[in-house]
């Protein structure tokens, strides 16, 4: 196996991991950035909502208001010093990106256009290419870094392990080349992990193929604290035409902009569920549809866009009409319909608002991380806004701190070297049908309503499959590893899910329909039982 060194590598080449590998560079560091799939691809690509940002130009808003909205979208386990922390520096990362040159949309006056989502309580979402935000702020990020010489760029190339030495400090990441199947191990005194979601552990999700968890499971195997993992964002309106196991986002922007939901008898029904109708929290708007779907016995509701000004309509979502327009859908005068799907994964890596994990050598950003910010439940845009300031911050600690040279592998890491140094043959695995299988258990009986039955039987069959699976480390090819990582996602989020006996946010167990009067947290390590925390006292893994 080749051996290199970097001193900074970081996984993923989102948002989060673009803008990070930039304020590194621009500080004089040397960056090697390793993407599993091509450096312009990746979930954050696909993020049609904006950036929640508070700007000193918007006198209705406050760092103190947008707190408030977080906080209550978050159901009790928001920290609120940190949603302080990312809404106070919302404005400098904002300007930073203006500053790169990411094309904002602007009114007719030519000031900042804003715009409203859901539980926002005044407008303060920014918008790029109208419902292409995610990917005009990519495309500029990565043309940045494409042309920076102090960043290293590895594509086609999967972190499948992280080396950690016997003091339980990460020293470096074991990658595989997907086209010439070679491994590296790359020796690094900081290693970010940037490699975003893992909606593709649903059978039914916004997320790209992509999506498969595997920062979160890296950090997991390698005993970092994980975090809430129970909490899974499920997007109230995805486009429903045909099944497959990614649909394309109908934005909440759409209804920020007066569209209403409608079951297919015609009733406006989202008042029943919350006074705040069709712009409630997501988790509410979601068991809301997946309720009428259930009394309708149908597999979709009305999205009604023609409340909307068509003029509007094709300023503020030109990709949405063309995609609609492309499967026989006229969204200017009719309705689009839609039904939940995966999106987002409150939980994951647990760190600090510098990105700090819990292992020395190991950070962490963006949707692989969790710095509890979003609580139980996610206020709409404020993911990007995340990935820009903790980035940031990181970037600053990296720079300041000196985080020194590791001078040799000792015997844990030599180790496992050589566990990817070994020849396997093992009896081929139709890869295809066990993901499939994972997927739909994990949809069924681990989805928007759970139950402890349901849980349990899912935890089972998740057990037979890994049984059926039996690789630890070595895998053949990308779709094992990425198997192999939507296991531990099942895992975490089931067991998660399993210990948290109440419903909150995104979280809703019908075995135990309403919230404890208590708020905690849930953590887990490799091999631990999950471990339930009160916010209000110290946090056992610091």
């Amino acid at each position: 196996m080749r051996l290199s060194e970097h001193s900074i590598v970081i996984v993923g080449s989102g948002i989060a991991g673009l803008y990070a590998a930039i304020k590194l560079a621009e500080n004089g560091n040397k960056v090697l950035l390793v993407t599993k799939s091509t450096l312009r691809e990746s979930n954050s690509r696909y993020a049609q909502g904006g950036i929640a940002g508070v700007l000193p130009e918007n006198v209705l808003d406050s760092v103190d208001l947008h707190v408030q909205d977080t906080v209550k979208a978050g159901a009790g386990l928001t920290n609120v010093d940190v949603a302080r922390y990312i809404s106070k520096y919302s404005s400098e990362v904002i300007r930073d990106l203006f500053s790169y040159g990411v094309p904002f949309d602007k009114d007719a006056s030519n000031e900042i256009a804003l715009t409203l989502e859901a539980a926002h309580s005044v407008r303060r979402i920014l918008h790029a290419g109208g419902d292409s935000t995610g990917k005009s702020i990519e495309v500029t990020l990565s043309d940045l870094v494409e042309n920076n010489p102090n960043i290293t760029i590895y594509q086609k190339t999967q972190a499948v392990d992280l080396l950690i030495n016997s003091n339980n400090e990460c020293n470096g990441v074991i990658v595989f080349n997907t086209e010439n199947l070679e491994y590296e191990a790359i020796i690094s005194s900081a290693v970010i992990i940037a490699s975003g979601g893992a909606g593709q552990v649903y059978s039914t999700t916004t997320n790209p193929k992509i999506a498969t968890g595997d920062g979160i499971a890296l950090a997991y195997r390698a005993n970092a604290v994980i975090q809430d993992m129970e909490f899974v964002q499920f997007h109230p309106t995805a486009l429903t035409i045909i099944e497959n196991d990614t649909r394309f986002l109908i934005s909440e922007s759409v209804r920020g902009e007066g569209a209403k939901l409608k079951n297919l008898d015609g009733e406006l029904f989202t008042y029943k569920y919350d006074q705040r109708g069709d712009l409630a929290p997501r988790d509410i708007v979601t068991r809301a549809i997946f309720f009428e779907l259930n009394k309708t016995n149908s597999s979709y509701v009305l999205l009604d866009t023609s409340l909307i000004d068509a003029n509007k309509l094709q300023q503020r979502f030109p990709n949405i009409i063309r995609v609609c327009q492309e499967n026989g859908i006229n969204i200017l005068n009719g309705s689009i319909p839609v039904s939940p799907a995966a999106h987002y994964i409150m939980g994951g890596i647990k760190i600090s608002v510098t990105g700090k994990t819990t292992m020395p050598g190991l950070f962490a950003v963006g949707e692989a991380s969790c710095a509890s910010l979003h609580g139980a439940n996610r206020l709409a845009s404020n993911s990007l806004l995340e990935c820009l300031v903790v980035s940031n911050e990181l970037a600053k600690y990296l720079s300041d701190n000196d985080i020194g040279v590791i001078s040799a592998c000792d015997q844990r890491i030599d180790s496992l070297i050589e566990q990817y140094d070994k020849e396997y043959f093992s009896e081929k695995l139709d890869i295809s049908s066990l993901t499939r299988q994972l997927k739909e258990i994990m949809w069924k009986k681990a989805g928007i309503i759970r139950n402890e039955q349901g849980l349990n039987d899912a935890l089972r069959q998740i057990y037979s499959l890994k049984q059926e699976f039996n690789k630890e480390y070595k895998c053949s090819n990308v779709e094992e590893y990425e198997f192999r990582n939507l296991l531990i996602m099942a895992e975490l989020i089931i067991k998660s899910a399993l210990a948290r006996r109440e419903s909150r946010g995104a979280h809703y167990r019908e075995d135990y329909p309403d919230a404890d009067s208590r708020a905690y947290h849930s953590y887990v390590r490799k091999g631990d039982t999950i471990v339930q925390n009160d916010l209000s006292s110290t946090e056992i893994y610091n």
